[in-house]
Order: structure tokens, then C-alpha cells, then sequence
């Protein structure tokens, strides 16, 4: 009995060995039976993956350089040297500037004219116009109370932000979704507002110049502020407009105004704290630009503003968590800006980490400014690699924009 078992593992070893040395091979093929030969088996082909084209192919250097600037207009008339800047040094963006009463027909009879400047292109880029067939962004400063550019018939009057936190959150979202609307009818696609700043107190808030003396602020606490900037910001999202939360990481502490004063200090504001915090739960909830302050922040980075800080804009990217486009308050005209020359302001930004450099109150620097972020591009291969890493964020967020 133990033989006969020998002799059969022996046959199974045996044939384990032909089988893997091709000796099996040699063996005919089984005829498939008459059902199963009428039977084609065509394998499915793989697709090939259709390529994503790259938004900035077509695009100059030049023309890349401009998507990095927003410069302002006057929002009555097409300012000369706004023109100039589309059409001669290719201005990816513009800023509606002032105040104005003449309401959404004569506000978008100023629009079509820069519009019609910078045609856009069916589908993705194809090199037309100054801007490359890319949108221009049309943006302006929309929050209510005080700062409300654009009045008149066709908007409504909208109340400060710390009335507008009275309301529901749905409610204020309903809102804003109107006012989106009417900044839409009148051509504006981006609305530099809400304003995301936590003042210190109620109590506190006179002392608080450029956000709580103008009752621009929503609450004095990170979940207020989260509630209803946030709220306020889907509304004009769900119109179409693309919001912007200011002044990161935060202007509701320091006691005097970066537009009127320069050496702007906070020493409260950490890079832990609610103030940067709070981007990130507003920043997640769907598109959006978030602007840097230009006040400097002792308990983040002491040496620099936060606009030229690579540290506290890093903050952006790191805590927040963030990848969308970064731009700068006003670097034409503030105070805080004026110890440094326009060139130099624009170049730093752009290092620091910045996408767009907005060029508000005094369009006249721009050329100044364009001019030297290109002549740096062309003979400074880091600082192009820069300018491609902004100008591909800011050309992907208005392809995406409906």
C-alpha cells in the first residue's frame, strides 16, 4: 500500500515538473465546442486619456505677467491709464474704483468698454487679444455701510456687515445672493468683500480704526465671523460672483488704518490663533481669494508687512490650507506701502508667494510695476517659474468661474 503511494506522488511530481519545464505545451489544443467557438472574444481597448490642455501654453510671458495685476478705474469712466494697461501691458483684471450713484446701466456701459478690450475665447486660451481669450476679471468693493462703491438705481443699499450679522444665516445668504445679482447685471464678477477681521470687543471697537470704527466687522468671535462671512459669501457665489475674504491674518486689532498710515503694527494676531484659524472652515466652503493685509504682525513675522512676509503668506497655504489665489490690498496709494518704490512693492509681493497685485488707487504705477516683474521674469529663472506658478492659479480660477 505505502509503494502504491509513492508510485502516485511520484506521477504528480513528475507531472508538476513537465508542466512548468513547456513540456505541456506540446500537448493539442482542445477543440472549443460549436457554442463556445461562436463566441468572439474581442478584448475592450484601454481609452486614451484625453490631455489636459495647459492654460498658460498660448500664453506670453508678457501676457502672464499681467494676469498678475488687478488695477483700478475710476467707476464713472474708463480711466486713461486703465486702458493703457490692458491694451499695451495686457492687465489680466481690473478694479472698479470710487463711489458712484448712476446705477447698474452706467456701470456697465464703463465695464463693456474694458471688456471689449480683452476678447475672450471660445473654450481654453487661444492667444486673442492682450489677455489671451482669458477673462478679466472685473472686481470692486461691495461689503455695505461705508464701503459700497457702486450705488444708484438697480442696487440696493445694503446695511454695514455688523447689521448684516443680525440676520439668519440663510437670510443674510438670500441676501447676498441678491446684491451678487446686481453686481452681475452690472458686468462685476468679483466682489472684494466679506470681510473676515475678528474685532477684540464691542467695547474695543472705535479703537479699531480701519474695521470696527466703519462697522465693517461681522462679530468679535471666530464662529460669528465664520457664520456669516461665510454666509455672505455663498450668496454671491450662488450669483456668480467670486468673493474675496480680507485682510488675512487679520486687521481687527490694530489701532490705526494701513491706507492712511504706514508702520502699522498688531501685536496680537498669531499664526495659531482664531484670526488665521477661521480662513480655513471660510476658504473650504468653496471658491474664493483670500487678500493679505499690509499691517506687519510682531508675533508671526516682525521684519516685513504681511503682503511681502513669505511667512505669514505661507501661513495661506500651510495652516489654512489653501491653494486658491492670494492678492494684495492696495499697493498704489496706502500709506503702508509708500516706503517702498512701486517696482520694488510689486516684485516682493510676487516673491513672498502673492498671485495678484492689486494696483487700485493710483493706476499710474502700473507700467512701473509691470514692467519690472517682466524684466525680472526674463532674467531670473526663479522668479519666472513664480510668475508661471501664479499666473496658472489665477487663469485656472477664472476658467472655473461660470
Amino acid at each position: 500500500m505505502m509503494d502504491a503511494m509513492r508510485r502516485a506522488a511520484a506521477f504528480v511530481v513528475l507531472a508538476l515538473v513537465a508542466a512548468l519545464s513547456g513540456c505541456a505545451a506540446s500537448a493539442p489544443a482542445p477543440t472549443p465546442s460549436s457554442s463556445a467557438a461562436s463566441v468572439t472574444s474581442t478584448p475592450t481597448p484601454t481609452p486614451t486619456p484625453t490631455p489636459t490642455p495647459d492654460p498658460l501654453a498660448a500664453l506670453s510671458l508678457e501676457q502672464r505677467v499681467g494676469q498678475l495685476f488687478m488695477v483700478g478705474t475710476d467707476v464713472s469712466s474708463a480711466t486713461p491709464a486703465t486702458v493703457s494697461a490692458i491694451t499695451d501691458r495686457h492687465a489680466g483684471s481690473i478694479f472698479l474704483h470710487g463711489r458712484t450713484r448712476g446705477g447698474a446701466a452706467a456701470v456697465a456701459a464703463v465695464v463693456a468698454q474694458f471688456t471689449a478690450l480683452a476678447p475672450v475665447a471660445a473654450g481654453l486660451p487661444d492667444g486673442v487679444g492682450p489677455t489671451g481669450g482669458i477673462r478679466l476679471w472685473v472686481a470692486t468693493d461691495q461689503e455695505g455701510g461705508e464701503v459700497q462703491v457702486l450705488r444708484g438705481p438697480g442696487f440696493d443699499d445694503m446695511p454695514y456687515a455688523i447689521r448684516q450679522a443680525d440676520l439668519p444665516d440663510d437670510q443674510l445668504e438670500a441676501q447676498a445672493a441678491q446684491w451678487g445679482a446686481e453686481l452681475a447685471v452690472a458686468g462685476v464678477d468679483m466682489n472684494l468683500a466679506p470681510v473676515a477681521d475678528i474685532v477684540t470687543s464691542h467695547d474695543a471697537r472705535f479703537s479699531n480704526p480701519p474695521i470696527g470704527a466703519l462697522g465693517r466687522q461681522y462679530g468679535y468671535d471666530a464662529a460669528t465671523v465664520q457664520a456669516k462671512a461665510g454666509a455672505f459669501a455663498a450668496g454671491m457665489r450662488s450669483a456668480g460672483i467670486l468673493p474675496v475674504f480680507k485682510h488675512f491674518p487679520g486687521l481687527g486689532h490694530v489701532t490705526a488704518n494701513t491706507d492712511t498710515s504706514a508702520n502699522v503694527v498688531d501685536s496680537t494676531v498669531t499664526a495659531d490663533g482664531p484670526d488665521v484659524s477661521v480662513y480655513r472652515p471660510l476658504t473650504a466652503a468653496g471658491p474664493s481669494v483670500v487678500m493679505m493685509s499690509t499691517a506687519y504682525y510682531e508675533n508671526i513675522d516682525a521684519s516685513a508687512p504681511a503682503v511681502f512676509s513669505p511667512t505669514v503668506v505661507g501661513l495661506v497655504r500651510s495652516t489654512v490650507g489653501f491653494d486658491g489665489v492670494v492678492m494684495t490690498d492696495d499697493l498704489s496709494a496706502a500709506a503702508a506701502a509708500r516706503p517702498w518704490p512701486p517696482a520694488d512693492r510689486a516684485i516682493m509681493a510676487l516673491s513672498a508667494g502673492v498671485d495678484v497685485v492689486l494696483v487700485s488707487a493710483d493706476p499710474g504705477v502700473y507700467a512701473e510695476m509691470y514692467d519690472a516683474v517682466l524684466a525680472r521674469a526674463q532674467s531670473d529663472p526663479a522668479f519666472a517659474a513664480r510668475v508661471d506658478e501664479a499666473a496658472a492659479r489665477v487663469v485656472a480660477a477664472k476658467l472655473a468661474q461660470p
